[in-house]
């Protein structure tokens, strides 16, 4: 909420497009194996001899995706790299290789560029992820940035695999993004009234950080594999519970019941919807932005995952006849819908 009001403003015309692709990836290394040509040819070159490969790309457009008066530009970089190897984890996939294209209006100066940048190395580092080329070009309409991202993988999991009688399972705990989301904005209005104002973020940490600078659960791929558990059906959850929920019934040719009292909400996320007045069963199922993964398993597999603190089963799946619900905490049931995150709303 605060800006320096001092900072280094370098224009990017002194730069140039190419001395400024050079000056922003300047620290990017080569770490992984494959990468054989990564930034300063006409396309990289990767070389994953007899693996299978998967690709995904994401666009983060300003105004739509994020708002940068409270959205600091490291956190985004970090984010925009986030949000596209959670679809690669979600694959049952690895990580390896992104591109990094980026639209700016000439109200960014370089150093704003160099925070972006700084954010996704940070990224890359931690995931171990090789920065491989991209593209810089101007905007009228502000900040764009769109990652692809390359991964390689031996046993894929997809979306249609989800068999009657599979247990519903998910990671982590759903719900924060959206409430710190809710946090944000209700600062940004009463900073708008009052700029002098001090908002005390303290008790919303945990929901800040998750909307803010969200993790991609690689973690939860190397951990399948090692207690020997491979999913029937897989997606990360980025437009809310009930809209993923749907997407692997629906390519499954499967129901489902989810069960309410069964859906993993962190303390302050239960706290912060008791203060905003929301339901917070309504903001599991629809807030979206949490990017856990959401997966099927057989029953025989259960045993495995029993008392792991990193998963939550929340239903099971049965024949696509019976339909898809929510059973309630008063063991009453509710068809789900779909009332996430959807683009190209009026």
């Amino acid at each position: 909420m605060i800006e320096d009001k001092n900072q280094q403003r370098t224009p990017l015309s002194g730069f140039g497009e190419f001395g400024l692709i050079d000056h922003l990836t300047k620290n990017f290394k080569i770490n992984q194996s494959s990468t054989i040509k990564g930034i300063g040819d006409d396309a990289a070159v990767l070389n994953f001899e007899n693996k299978k490969i998967v690709i995904t790309t994401d666009l983060l457009v300003e105004g739509v995706h994020f708002d940068l008066s409270y959205m600091p530009l490291k956190h985004l970089g970090y984010k925009a790299v986030v949000v596209n190897l959670s679809d690669v984890y979600a694959m049952n996939a690895k990580a390896t290789q992104i591109t990094v294209s980026i639209a700016v209006s000439n109200r960014f100066p370089v150093e704003a560029l160099e925070d972006i940048y700084a954010g996704i190395e940070t990224a890359a580092k931690i995931y171990d992820i090789d920065v491989i080329g991209g593209d810089t070009t101007s905007s009228t309409t502000g900040l764009l940035i769109s990652i692809t991202a390359i991964g390689e993988v031996e046993d894929e999991v997809y979306r249609n695999g989800a068999k009657p009688k599979d247990l519903l399972v998910v990671t982590g705990d759903l719900g924060a993004a959206f409430m710190g989301l809710q946090v944000l904005e209700r600062e940004k209005e009463v900073y708008k009234v009052n700029p002098n104002s001090q908002p005390d973020l303290e008790p919303y940490t945990y929901i800040i950080e998750r909307q803010l600078k969200p993790e991609a659960r690689k973690d939860i791929i190397k951990l399948l594999k090692d207690l020997d558990v491979k999913p029937t059906s897989m997606i990360d959850i980025s437009d809310g519970l009930s809209s993923e929920i749907i997407h692997l019934c629906k390519q499954s040719n499967v129901g489902c019941d989810l069960y309410e009292d069964k859906i993993p909400l962190d303390p302050q996320v239960i706290s912060t919807c008791e203060e905003f007045n929301i339901d917070s069963t309504t903001v599991a199922l629809n807030g979206g932005e949490d990017y856990e993964l959401l997966f099927t398993i057989s029953q025989s597999d259960f045993p495995k995952i029993q008392a792991n603190p990193n998963f939550s089963v929340i239903g099971y799946m049965k024949e696509a006849n019976e339909g898809m619900h929510l059973v309630t905490r008063a063991d009453s049931k509710i068809p789900i819908k779909a009332q996430g995150w959807k683009n190209f709303n009026d």
